[in-house]
């Protein structure tokens, strides 16, 4: 969302706000908490945070800053609680991750939230990799740092994910809440679009493994025998069309439409902002439902609906103002105060343009928006805006394949919710990196390769560490992080054609049809063909 996270209700108790924050040498990315003033001081001065944990410790000045040797020694000093958050507020990440007096993180573990924390976020980062190898990282860190644990009874991947378990929702929801305010507070004017702050809309599917739990929660596809196949869900996501970032996500069972999950997200919508979807969420009810919350909207004409270009006023070739009608029949979707509370009629913008990919016949895309304004919003804008949508599918991409939701791993549907939530704090977390490369070397954020910044991050982050003695060389490093991030540019190729089709053929084995305890197949690989018989 594009407001402090002050101002977000669920999180009234933070007593403080977040100012804008200084960087050594200018490039250090504040992914947190950039400043933190105490509003009954009124003092300007603040303090930066340390972060201490065995996955990614080169990026704690990049993520966090360096604190000033003033303040590490009164931490070294400090006897309670009370003085560490005198010294740095009450919002700290650290403060949100460390350990409680009572209940679940009580008491005093190898796996403490942040050390759970920043070692999920490595799992994420790195695809593909076990409990079992994060247990051994987490290990390695723990005898180095600790030389009388030599010879200790070693970690265990069940101890990991019971301390995933332990990890609070609320908190990873509020850590996610700030990432995102942090991506909309660097949006620059010039990334706007006329002004205006667009938000796309799209949907996706994910699976993961078969529990009678997740099959409760998310059923997989009713053509699927029992036993073969996958929970599945449904998520929902509005990322932002200047930044990247996910902002907020909806999750669903494959038999709720995206267009219902798409209205729990309204409520997180600024008035002002402009909404880019596809036809799947275009309706009358949505249209003015987001009119009457001062959302525009410019979306693909839904199938179901015909227009004629001979009706209403001709503001232009193909761009027509008419007027939509209430439908009579009430969607069962909504409930009847809600039906009654939309506006009779709805005055909207219909604009027609030709779309030509090189080897495909010409077709055309009708678009329907409720900016009016002709002159305000020229049609040739809105088609090239709704272009740019395309991008949404490159940014859901990047987040299940290049960081691996598209199949999740976690067998309870709890820790399921917290493993979705975790990838889109990860991918956020690389999205800032590009955008603070973006704006420090001048390149431009659309064209920066994710998958580059990604493997940069992964691969830069031991050297930045062995480097935590020299800050000077630190910041160098991290200099060159930031420069090679912006260096690896993605081609430009415009009206590319990328059909969704798979080259590589799979490998010739036998489909699951009965489960697989049930299930018995012949000694050999190849699929049974069938027995023509010869006529007499």
């Amino acid at each position: 969302m594009s407001r402090p996270l002050t101002e977000i209700s669920t999180f009234m108790p933070l007593k403080c706000w977040l100012g804008e924050g200084s960087a050594t040498n200018g490039i250090k990315l504040r992914l947190f908490w950039d400043k933190i003033r105490l509003r009954e001081r009124g003092e300007s001065e603040c303090h930066n945070m340390t972060a201490v944990t065995p996955f990614f410790q080169a990026f704690g000045a990049l993520l966090f800053g360096r604190p000033p040797k003033k303040a590490l020694q009164q931490v070294r000093r400090a006897s309670s609680l009370g003085e560490l958050y005198e010294l740095f507020g009450e919002l700290l990440p650290d403060r949100l991750l460390a350990a409680s007096d009572r209940g679940d993180n009580s008491r005093e573990r190898v796996f403490t939230p942040k050390v759970t924390f920043w070692a999920f976020v490595s799992q994420v980062f790195d695809v593909g990799s076990s409990c079992r190898d994060v247990v051994r990282k987490v290990e390695a860190w723990w005898r180095w740092a600790s030389k009388d644990r030599c010879g200790k009874q070693a970690l265990t991947p069940s101890a990991y994910c019971q301390a995933r378990a332990r990890l609070d929702m609320q908190t990873l929801r509020l850590i996610g809440s700030h990432l995102t305010w942090s991506l909309e507070r660097r949006v620059t004017r010039a990334q706007l679009w006329l002004g205006r702050k667009v938000k796309i809309v799209d949907g996706t599917g994910l699976s993961m493994p078969d529990t009678p739990a997740n099959q409760r929660c998310w059923p997989q596809p009713t053509t699927q025998k029992e036993g073969c196949g996958f929970p599945c869900m449904k998520l929902v996501g509005i990322f932002s069309l200047a930044s990247g970032g996910l902002e907020d996500y909806a999750t669903g069972t494959l038999h709720q439409h995206e267009s219902l999950l798409f209205r729990s997200l309204w409520e997180k919508l600024d008035a002002d902002d402009v909404m880019l979807g596809d036809r799947g969420f275009c309706s009358y009810a949505a249209l003015a439902r987001l009119a009457q919350r001062k959302v525009d909207c410019v979306m693909r004409l839904h199938a179901a609906r015909k227009v004629s270009f001979r009706e209403g006023r001709r503001l232009g070739k193909d761009d027509r103002l008419v007027t939509w009608s209430k439908p009579a029949q009430r969607s069962t979707d909504w409930s009847v105060e809600e039906w009654a509370a939309l506006p009779k009629e709805l005055q909207v913008r219909v604009i027609r343009f030709p779309v030509s990919v090189p080897g495909y016949r010409t077709q055309e895309v009708t678009l329907v928006t409720t900016l009016t304004d002709a002159v305000t919003y020229p049609a040739g804008e809105l088609c090239a805006l709704y272009a740019r949508r395309w991008g949404v599918e490159l940014h859901f991409h990047q987040i299940k394949i290049l960081l691996g939701l598209d199949i999740l791993r976690c067998k309870s549907p709890e820790l399921v919710e917290k493993e979705v939530l975790m990838h889109v704090i990860a991918y956020n977390l690389i999205r800032l990196l590009m955008q603070e490369a973006s704006s420090t070397h001048g390149a431009e954020l659309s064209r920066l390769s994710f998958k580059g910044a990604l493997d940069t991050v992964r691969h830069f982050a031991s050297a930045i560490h062995a480097a935590r003695a020299t800050p000077r060389r630190q910041d160098a490093l991290i200099e060159e992080l930031l420069a090679i991030i912006a260096s690896d540019l993605v081609p430009e190729r415009p009206g590319r054609s990328e059909p969704r089709a798979k080259k590589r053929r799979p490998k010739n084995y036998h489909l699951l049809t009965q489960p697989r305890s049930e299930m018995t197949v012949p000694s050999h690989r190849n699929r049974p063909q069938p027995q023509i018989r010869k006529a007499a």
